[in-house]
């Protein structure tokens, strides 16, 4: 038993080493990719970024495409874990539901759409998306697809409470998505960054204009449209 425990413990520090070189291959891999593009990047370029040799990743993905594959369901995974968290965050109370909707669209903006798996999915749907069209279309039903539905199923709660009147819960998910990303698409489209008060301003824009459609007179802390008379 004893002269085992060496070949073990060398097993282990193996896979862990392969381990590495796999998740330093993928991060690599996904720079290039996003940068460059299926077309332009090199397989040279990747390894010197993950800092393996060309022959390391054939050993582990064979190909260029496979690595594509690869990296693509890496984001996504992460991408549709993140979502899901940010749900987790949605409120459940309707004593100022403005602020708190303006809360959690910011964070579902900078952890979701905005942050670096969120920009390069945008870019890679782009670019690739028809050349892999069944690839986006599993992230677009497990990711966005979903979302929206999980979505409408937490605005059908603040109706229950009498702080939302909504028909039908999915569009309005998806309006509400929109609304959030309204103001933030331009700056997304030339790979920038939103700061914070953009991020800030783009939620609060969209909470006011939901709720001006889905929101009650009894709702609180909801800032109502003036009427025309006060304007004129």
């Amino acid at each position: 038993m004893k002269n085992r425990e060496p070949a073990l413990r060398a097993t282990g520090h193996t896979q862990r080493g392969q381990c590495a070189k796999r998740l330093s291959i993928l991060d690599a891999a996904a720079h290039v990719f996003c940068r460059e593009g299926f077309s332009g990047a090199s397989i040279d370029e990747i390894a010197a970024a993950a800092c393996v040799s060309r022959q390391t990743i054939y050993n582990h993905y064979r190909e260029k495409e496979t690595l594509f594959t690869a990296v693509v369901e890496d984001v996504m995974d992460r991408s549709n874990a993140m979502l899901y968290s940010m749900l987790a965050t949605f409120p459940d109370k309707s004593d100022n539901i403005q602020d708190d909707l303006t809360a959690f669209a910011v964070r579902l903006n900078k952890n979701c759409l905005c942050n670096q798996d969120g920009k390069f999915l945008r870019k890679l749907v782009q670019s690739e998306g028809e050349r892999y069209p069944h690839l986006f279309e599993a992230w677009r039903q497990h990711g966005p697809g979903k979302i929206s539905s999980a979505l409408g199923a937490l605005f059908s709660r603040l109706c229950h409470k009498g702080v939302l009147q909504i028909d039908d819960f999915d569009l309005a998910a998806r309006q509400f998505l929109a609304l959030v990303n309204a103001d933030l698409q331009m700056i997304s489209l030339f790979g920038g960054t939103p700061t914070d008060e953009e991020l800030e301003s783009a939620g609060r824009n969209a909470v006011q204009t939901f709720l001006r459609a889905y929101g009650t007179p009894a709702s609180p802390n909801i800032v109502q449209p003036p009427s025309l008379a006060a304007v004129g």
